[in-house]
């Protein structure tokens, strides 16, 4: 049955599906229940909520993996980090999904979990920390980012025309590029002090993930076709266990469940020039949850209006805040579950919400996200060549629809991907520089957003007076 849509997502009726097969009063709230707040009966509920789980899986776990690895945790602080990773985005995503109404949550098939986009600048912040320092002055800099999120998110609307696809692709674009070290270190086994540290048999099982990733997203249908990267991460893992490739320790050794205690990975600590370089990437964060919130409102026929972003940026703003406290990064939209809600057209809330239920069971039992580590880091570096691409691809896509046959919008993109590669390219540029400058510059995300946001200001609104027609039209240039 058709359903009609309705404009405000607050006074829209909570209704079950008709398919239920429970008898419906003629004039029930069901006759007029938009497609966002079906209730889906299990039969169809379960399978659309694995289908999210598998979207996001790897992207949830991704960042703690990469940044526990950096600070040099040990096994059983990994699982830790894990496990806080999934217990934040499943709280973060049942917010969102079911909300208060109009306090906060924008109650639409939103995922909300760590984002990637966060782990460049971080990962720059734990180089330049004392060792024993790195945690807390990353937790610092995400909480003050969250706080940073509450207060801007209420004008960000009136800040939109500053992150136009021109800007938000370069970063984007750069997030992807600026991680494709992280796979190939995975990829030749992940300890570069290891004596086999780039021998052949860490190299054939990346390249035979990859591969297995490769055939089922060729030959794969549906659900298959969709899980392509966990089945190349289950069947690499799979293969390594014959050679000893494979750790068990964390597995052995996590406990089965466990209440997440604040602060275990020390009390915040405060540097100005970690918290500019994170309300920078909060800002870009920002962006991708409005434009999440935006696509979701065309794909569900529900208006997503400047209250609906109101309150689903103070969600990520309070996941930002809330998470360090428990081992948690900062928070935004999964465009990847975007994805999913597109392809397979179920656009029921409570579907992401079972999800991010799953989510919140995963993070609760430490020996179920323990499983995570069994998975060798040549496995890992097969499946991050597809992951960290695929979010280049995300920002090519984006610049695609930018204007590039504008000669200043090329000039724009060129510096800024220039800036944002430096240091990629030359690790060593800013060794001279004043620290701050080191923490902002030396990641190519913040540099790279800075000197977009910057020309794009340069190019499109710098002596664009005041009226409307004129400011469309930098919008539009841009």
């Amino acid at each position: 049955m058709a359903q009609p849509a309705i404009p405000d997502g607050d006074s829209t009726p909570v209704c079950r599906s008709v398919d239920e097969g429970s008898p419906v009063d003629e004039g029930s709230p069901v006759d007029e229940c938009h497609p966002v707040d079906e209730k889906l009966h299990p039969s169809r509920l379960v399978p659309a909520a694995l289908q999210h789980i598998a979207a996001m899986y790897a992207g949830v776990v991704t960042p703690p993996l990469i940044i526990g690895q950096a600070v040099g945790l040990d096994t059983a602080a990994q699982t830790r980090l894990i496990a806080a990773s999934l217990l934040i985005a499943g709280l973060a995503t049942l917010l969102q999904t079911l909300g208060v109404k109009g306090v906060v949550g924008n109650r639409l098939p939103f995922v909300n979990a760590a984002s990637s986009a966060g782990i460049a600048p971080i990962l720059a912040i734990a180089e330049n920390s004392a060792t024993g320092h790195q945690l807390p002055a990353i937790y610092g800099a995400v909480m003050v980012a969250g706080v940073f999120c509450l207060a801007v998110g209420p004008f960000f609307g009136r800040l939109l025309r500053f992150f136009p696809p021109l800007v938000t692709g370069v970063v984007i674009t750069l997030i992807g590029v600026t991680l494709m070290p992280v796979p190939v270190t995975w990829a030749q086994g992940g300890d570069k002090e290891a004596a086999d540290f780039g021998d052949m048999r860490s190299l054939a099982l990346a390249a035979f993930t990859l591969a297995v990733i490769l055939l089922f997203q060729r030959f794969g249908r549906g659900f298959l076709k969709q899980v392509a990267l966990l089945m190349g991460l289950l069947v690499g893992t799979l293969a390594a266990i014959p050679f000893g490739m494979a750790d068990f320790a964390a597995l052995k050794s996590a406990p089965v469940a466990a209440v997440p205690t604040p602060f275990a990975f020390g009390a915040p600590e405060f540097q100005p020039a970690a918290i500019l370089s994170l309300c920078i990437v909060m800002l870009v964060l920002m962006t991708e949850s409005s434009a999440g919130m935006l696509a979701l409102g065309e794909i569900c026929e529900r208006k997503t209006d400047g209250k609906t972003i109101t309150r689903g940026l103070r969600t990520d703003g309070i996941a930002t805040l809330v998470g360090p406290v428990f081992g948690g990064f900062p928070t935004s939209a999964f465009a990847q579950n975007v994805g999913v809600v597109s392809l397979t057209r179920v656009r029921s809330r409570y579907v992401v919400a079972v999800a991010g239920g799953a989510l919140l069971v995963l993070g609760a039992f430490p020996a179920l996200g323990a499983v995570v580590s069994l998975v060798p880091m040549p496995v890992l570096g097969g499946a991050g060549i597809v992951l960290f691409g695929s979010i280049a691809v995300s920002g090519i896509r984006t610049l695609s629809e930018a204007g590039l046959d504008d000669s200043s919008n090329i000039i724009l993109v060129a510096v800024s991907l220039g800036a944002g590669i430096i240091p990629l390219a030359a690790p060593a540029f800013y060794a001279d520089f004043p620290a701050w400058a080191q923490t902002v510059l030396g990641s190519g995300i913040s540099a790279g957003a800075l000197t977009a946001v910057s020309l794009n200001l340069f190019f499109h609104h710098l002596g664009t007076r005041g009226t409307a027609q004129n400011a469309a039209a930098a919008l539009k240039s841009s």
